[in-house]
């Protein structure tokens, strides 16, 4: 017997997702037309650039080692997502913002910057101030600016740490792939393949979350400010986490660029620490949404919506990833996906209820609690009858 029988699987429901007048719905088709094809071009214009400094054989090579290990390491941020996964368009968008729209803005101003110091100083101290100076204020910005236009333009998809940590993470990681696609074409087309190779270990394994982890510092003090009605702490922490990004890039860039003993001492004596502590915040985040989750769903388990153990099976990690895969295991993949739209729908009117006793406003708050109470009623009427 199925734990969950079949059901359609219903897009996530919130303020901007119900459903738009046709007029909004045709200018919203095309801005994603004319955005995604400016990004197209935009990526184009970045792998000729490329291609013309290293030549093609390096630079595929080069496209090959960066491209290839992407998947797995965005599989990984997704999976800290536990609770709430976030819409797959904007998790798309800040992935693409940092592959190419941050690329290319801070390549530009990166170049120019180095070009005038080189002029008026010399050609090391225009090195210096573009890897030291430049790279981390611009880069550390540009990739923050998606992240401060979601949670500006998107509150209702960030709801914390987790949240500003994972797009974040979207956001270095498409930036890290398209950079090393020009590092790693570099290396080989100076030391062929195994010098691409040897940059790959040390950029590509070593360190393939530089990037996220500095990124991660405004991820992280935008998520504080969005769970938090302090006025200081909503200015405060967001700046102070943009800060911290750019000094940590600074002092890895800084690292690199003065020899390799100093490199691995930063390496492992700040970095290494660093990721630690993300993953310590990832922790306590975590426990922190499972508290949310026990809050806002008390009220249904007190009008018989849920059992207890449906409860506590919702509010715990190891319980969602338990009852996953018993669904897998005794109904096959539609069960499966049946119970994980009941975790996701039940995720998100938790969440919903959060952000309006938090005083966030919410369009259409009432219509969207209604909508998440029927389909999380349904679903389990479902499974008993089944």
């Amino acid at each position: 017997m199925n734990e969950f029988a079949s059901t359609p699987q219903t897009p996530p429901v919130t303020a901007s997702a119900l459903p738009p007048q046709p007029r909004r719905r045709l200018l919203r088709a095309a801005a994603i037309a004319f955005a995604s094809l400016v990004a197209f071009l935009l990526a184009l214009l970045l792998l000729l650039m490329t291609g013309l400094e290293t030549g093609p054989v390096p630079l595929l090579i080069g496209f090959v080692l960066a491209t290839l290990p992407a998947p797995f390491y965005v599989a990984l941020v997704l999976w800290i997502d536990r609770y709430e996964s976030e819409p797959v368009w904007t998790l798309v968008a800040a992935f693409v913002w940092g592959a190419v729209v941050a690329v290319f803005i801070a390549a530009f101003v990166n170049t120019i910057g180095s070009l005038v110091v080189a002029s008026l100083i010399s050609d090391e101290a225009g090195s210096f101030y573009g890897a030291v100076i430049s790279a981390p204020i611009v880069e550390e910005s540009m990739k923050a600016a998606v992240l401060f236009g979601l949670y500006f333009w998107k509150h209702d998809e960030f709801d914390g740490v987790i949240d500003g940590i994972v797009y974040a993470s979207m956001v270095g990681l498409g930036f890290a792939m398209t950079e090393n696609i020009q590092y790693y074409g570099s290396a080989a087309l100076e030391g062929g393949v195994g010098g691409g190779m040897g940059l790959f270990v040390l950029r590509g394994m070593m360190a393939p979350f530089s990037h996220p982890l500095f990124t991660s510092m405004t991820g992280i003090g935008l998520g504080l400010a969005s769970q938090s009605k302090s006025g200081l702490v909503k200015f405060f922490a967001p700046a102070c986490g943009l800060l911290l990004a750019m000094f940590l890039h600074a002092l890895w860039n800084l690292s690199a660029s003065i020899n390799a003993a100093l490199y691995f001492i930063v390496y492992f004596l700040i970095m290494v620490p660093t990721f630690v502590a993300v993953l310590v915040s990832i922790y306590f985040a975590l426990r922190r949404e499972g508290r949310i989750l026990r809050e806002q769903l008390r009220h249904d388990l007190e009008r018989g919506r849920l059992s207890a153990p449906e409860l506590e099976l919702l509010a715990s990690v190891r319980g969602r990833m338990g009852a996953s895969f018993k669904a897998l295991t005794k109904g096959g993949y539609r069960s499966w996906r049946t119970r994980r739209e009941f975790n996701r729908v039940a995720s998100e009117l938790a969440f919903h209820r959060n952000r309006v006793a938090q005083g966030r406003a919410v369009k259409d708050g009432a219509a969207i609690e209604e909508f998440y109470v029927r389909q999380l009623s349904e679903l389990r009427g479902q499974s008993n009858a089944s």
